[in-house]
């Protein structure tokens, strides 16, 4: 029995997890995630052809969406049905200066029905919008309804609009500003968002758990220092060892020390972070390793550090190369190298960004079975065998990212040593 106890426990908690899962995304494709109760359909005089689809409209069941649905980020952490934990939120309008508030704050104080604008701003499943039209910009007002539609740019892309419906007329919505250059969908809008999001909730969380645990495993050192290690010490410290002599030693080198403690927290918060997104319940199911904006801010702190620690035989080596022909150099070596600079904290970005984001992708799309299967709701016995389906495939792909959870914390660090210790490798005279 001692033997099938892992299997069992393991198996329950997968089981819990395609329950909880399935239930977050068949309520995400039923109601806003507003962190208000749900809209009452009541306004049927409200113009919604106008300005497209409310966002409270029942749709054929989309895996691809609900998806992208899971991973995305959000400034409310919805926990079960209506039930949310709401986070601070830190706005900025240029001419309107700042506004500090909870999601609560948008929530209707008239039994529940529909959801208020506070100074111009909404919140729509789960993300913070700015009305575009100023006479919303101070006050509160009354919210009926939210739609989109799709929208084309004058650059002649497509988009989603989303508005607004108060007093029976569609209001446009302005997203968040985001400074990605438009490549994903982005851009300068009227305000900025500083808020406290799920991701950034997750970020605070994982730190503080893992500065607790470290902590209390010094202290445990310290006391029992020439003892054997024991209890959480003693499940700790093979990791501290393990990036000790098989990373930082093998690929800085007697300069190690100075980078030990970088490469152990970076381990370990990706790790943190990793594990924390693999429980699809409150406080975990946050996708933040696969939040490309969070491992391009690790990848960049591996770039400063590798290049600001750079000597001078690395420059030598990378710009100025000895004993190769000028000509060689200023057309072919020196460019190809200067690129490689900056390729490597986008390849360390890149890997862990993809890896994450699929394993979650997997997931959800398995729990999905459920309702392609069960035609959303329609069918029982195809429920039952999208349950069937389901559950075994996702027990599989999360202990396959519990194991890529570890993979990816090991590989960037690896990377990240070995970048370090190619910008402090003295020469080798022979």
């Amino acid at each position: 029995m001692r033997f099938f106890r892992p299997f069992w426990i393991v198996l329950v908690f997968s089981a819990l997890s395609v329950g909880a899962l399935a239930q977050g995304e068949h309520h995400s494709h039923h109601q806003p995630e507003t962190g208000a109760a749900p809209v009452q359909q009541e306004h049927h005089d409200v113009p919604h052809a106008d300005c497209g689809h409310s966002v409270n409209e029942e749709r054929p069941f989309d895996a691809g969406e609900a998806a992208l649905h899971h991973i995305s980020d959000a400034n409310a952490i919805h926990i079960v049905g209506d039930l949310y934990v709401h986070l601070p939120c830190i706005l900025y309008a240029p001419g309107h200066g700042w506004k500090f508030t909870t999601t609560a704050a948008f929530e209707a104080h008239h039994h529940g029905n529909g959801t208020r604008s506070q100074d111009g701003y909404v919140l729509v499943h789960g993300n913070i919008m700015r009305l575009t039209n100023p006479q919303y910009a101070h006050g509160s007002f009354p919210v009926s309804d939210y739609t989109h539609q799709e929208v084309e740019t004058p650059e002649g892309k497509k988009k989603t609009a989303y508005y607004a419906i108060i007093n029976g007329q569609c209001e446009p919505l302005d997203p968040k500003t985001t400074f990605d250059g438009g490549l994903m969908g982005g851009g300068i809008t009227s305000f900025y968002d500083f808020s406290i999001t799920r991701n950034v909730f997750t970020m605070l969380l994982t730190a503080l758990v893992l500065f607790l645990l470290l902590r209390a495993a010094a202290r445990t050192a310290i006391k029992r220092q020439g003892k054997a290690p024991k209890g959480l010490q003693n499940f700790l410290e093979p990791f501290i060892i393990f990036i000790r002599d098989e990373v930082a030693k093998p690929n800085i080198g007697p300069k190690y020390e100075k980078y030990l403690p970088y490469l152990l927290a970076i381990f370990f918060f990706i790790l943190g972070l990793n594990l924390i997104g693999q429980i699809p319940f409150f406080p975990g199911g946050a996708n933040v390793t696969g939040n490309i904006s969070v491992t391009l801010v690790l990848a960049v702190f591996t770039f400063l550090i590798s290049t600001l620690s750079a000597n001078k035989h690395f420059w030598e080596h990378t710009l100025w190369m000895p004993g190769v022909p000028a000509v060689l150099k200023i057309l072919i070596l020196t460019p190809i190298e200067i690129l490689g600079l900056f390729l490597r904290p986008f390849t360390l970005l890149l890997r862990l960004f993809a890896n994450i984001t699929a394993g979650h992708i997997v997931i959800v799309s398995f729990v999905g079975l459920i309702f392609i299967f069960g035609k959303g709701g329609e069918s029982l016995s195809g429920s039952i065998s999208g349950i069937l389906a389901s559950v075994p495939m996702t027990l599989f792909m999360m202990t396959l990212e519990l194991l890529v959870a570890f993979l990816q914390a090991f590989i960037f660090t690896m990377l990240s040593a070995v970048y370090i210790g190619t910008a402090v490798e003295e020469p080798h005279h022979h």
